[in-house]
Order: structure tokens, then C-alpha cells, then sequence
């Protein structure tokens, strides 16, 4: 029998495209490719620094939090509902700051409208055009409930929202993160604190939570088609002028490793201001010599650090003598 125009178009599995390796992650480990999600989170548990810290590592192609490898860099357009302009660019600046960045290279968009509402044509029709010149890797959208004015509880609502995400992600090939309100109380899965309908929880490729705990902040990640890595502690931190202020892994509990030698080296040198000597670097962690060149070894060798002729830095801070250049810009 004849396939009828009536139809649906269907095609055998072996004829679906392979996705490459390198199209798996937008950033390791941390957020899919192309993928739409949560960051979610009790009041200021940081998911704004955080979603920062993920844009400008897209934007510039440095590691997110200082560890994770960005696998697709490209632009990025933000928009934080409850933050004044002056008050986004301070942000970012204290991130480029802390990274060696050049603001003015950044390929980093912010949309500079007071107001965006996600359930009104005009404004979906808006934000389809901005993608559709602009074509980000990333788009970040600060907070989910100054962005509607729908009722989160219920699920036909909330429903046709993230359909609307879903048609951009699609239309766009853009991962999109939305930045979420959780509730204080303990749940099994911290997916199922966010607040509103279920739909939420269940709408993401990616889903990032970020929770107190002893005065820090506990990251967990889950993903639809990936393994999920072991939840890590962070922490806001700044210089002693106050300036450069990021999210920094705490390094006893880094991911993975724990305690490690490597943990303790690479914040070491992710929070200095200058290039570290490895005499610098032995007497501060108080190790042994040996021990510590092969530990610098392997983080060479992962491309997590690199040496210069005035000692080590984190990968991504080449040179501290001219600020980084955006590698897209042109």
C-alpha cells in the first residue's frame, strides 16, 4: 500500500540521524546539548550567579564554574526580570573580572526591554525574532514567574508555556534555561520542590538545583539521556577588595574526587589573582613535590591548567598581561 498525503511522516529507526559525540554536552556535564531545563532553588541560593556563570562560559568558551569544559561556544542573550541593567553588567563584569575577560569582546547579548511575557503573541513574536537574528547557543530566562502571569498550578497553562519553549528550542536549536522558585522543604527529589505544576519537573532535558546547606551551596544535576554527576558544594565568593565575586567549588567536596590533591590545586589557582609557581602552590597546599608535579601533570593533561613562563594558571587565563578575547568574536 501507497503512503497517503494524509499521513504522518515516518521513516525506519537506521534512517534517524546519529548524533555526534561532541553534540552530547553544551557544557560537561552539566547541561545537554540543545537541551531546555530548570534551575531551580529555594530564595537566594545563588541560580542567578549560577546561570550567569553558565552564560559567559558559553559566551567565551571558558571552563562553567571554573571545572566544566564548555564543548560548543557561541553567543548567548540573557534576560534577568529583577535586576536593573546597571545591575546585570555588574555581574557579569565581577564574573569576567574573576575569569580575565574583556566585557567589551563578550559574546554576550542582554535583552534590554523592562517587561517580557511569555504568554502574549506580541512578546513570543518578539523573542522569536531576536532568536532568529541572533541565533544563540544559549538563552537564559530570570525568573520563570516574572516572565507569565498564569496560574503555575495549573498544568494547562503551564503546559502551553513550555510548549512555546519547546517550539523555540526546536525552531532554534538554542538550549534554553529557565530560572525557577523551589520551596524550602526537603523533598525526595529536588525536582519536585519547584513550585507549580509537576509539568515543570518533568519538562526538562537538563534540571539544575542549587540548596543550602551549612552556609553553602549544594549544585545536583539530572539529565533526561545522560548520567547525572555526584552533587557538588559551592560557594559565593569574592576578592579581598571585594571585587571579582563568583561561584567558586568549595574543594573538599569537589566533584567526584573529594579531597583531592587535584581539588585543591585547581581552586588554588582558579582563585588567584597572579600566576602560582609550583614552589607557591607546594607551600600553600603543604605537599609533597613529586606528588604535586604529577598531579599539575594530569590537569595539564586534561586541559584544566596550563604553564606559562611566569608560572600556572587555570585553562582559559593564557595571559593576565591583556584581558581573554571572546573566541567568536570577530
Amino acid at each position: 500500500m501507497e503512503p497517503s498525503a494524509d499521513m504522518l511522516p515516518i521513516c525506519r529507526v537506521n534512517q534517524l540521524d546519529i548524533q555526534p559525540p561532541e553534540q552530547l554536552w553544551l557544557i560537561e556535564s552539566i547541561w545537554a546539548h540543545s537541551a531546555v531545563g530548570i534551575i531551580g532553588g529555594a530564595p537566594k541560593c545563588c541560580k542567578s550567579w549560577f546561570g550567569l556563570d553558565m552564560a559567559l562560559s558559553i559566551a567565551s568558551g571558558t571552563l562553567c564554574l571554573g571545572r566544566f569544559a564548555v564543548k560548543q561556544p557561541g553567543p548567548v542573550l540573557v534576560f534577568l526580570a529583577e535586576d536593573a541593567l546597571p545591575a546585570v553588567r555588574a555581574r557579569i563584569q565581577a564574573l569576567c573580572t574573576q575569569r580575565h575577560l574583556d566585557i567589551e569582546h563578550l559574546n554576550l547579548y542582554v535583552i534590554t526591554a523592562p517587561t517580557l511575557r511569555l504568554d502574549l503573541a506580541a512578546d513570543q513574536q518578539r523573542l522569536n525574532a531576536t532568536l532568529a537574528y541572533l541565533q544563540p547557543r544559549f538563552l537564559l530566562l530570570d525568573p520563570l514567574v516574572r516572565l507569565h502571569r498564569l496560574d503555575e498550578n495549573s498544568a494547562a497553562d503551564i503546559s502551553k508555556l513550555l510548549g512555546f519553549i519547546r517550539d523555540m528550542q526546536r525552531t532554534y536549536h538554542a538550549a534554553i534555561a529557565l530560572v525557577h522558585h523551589a520551596s524550602k522543604k526537603q523533598r525526595a527529589q529536588p525536582g519536585q520542590a519547584l513550585r507549580g505544576s509537576s509539568d515543570l519537573h518533568a519538562f526538562g532535558d537538563s534540571n539544575a538545583y542549587l540548596a543550602k546547606r551549612n552556609k553553602r551551596i549544594v549544585l545536583s544535576v539530572e539529565h533526561r539521556s545522560a548520567k547525572s554527576m555526584d552533587p557538588i558544594e559551592m560557594q559565593l565568593a569574592s576578592r579581598a577588595d571585594g571585587s571579582a565575586t563568583h561561584l567558586q567549588i568549595v574543594p573538599d567536596t569537589a566533584s567526584n574526587t573529594g579531597a583531592s590533591l587535584a581539588d585543591r590545586a585547581l581552586w588554588l589557582l582558579q582563585n588567584s589573582t597572579t600566576p602560582l609557581t609550583r614552589t607557591t602552590i607546594r607551600k600553600q597546599l603543604k605537599v609533597n613535590n613529586q606528588r604535586l608535579g604529577e598531579t599539575l601533570a594530569r590537569l595539564d593533561e586534561q586541559a584544566l591548567v596550563q604553564k606559562t613562563s611566569k608560572g600556572w594558571l587555570p585553562l582559559g587565563n593564557a595571559s593576565l598581561d591583556k584581558p581573554g578575547k571572546c573566541p567568536n568574536d570577530p
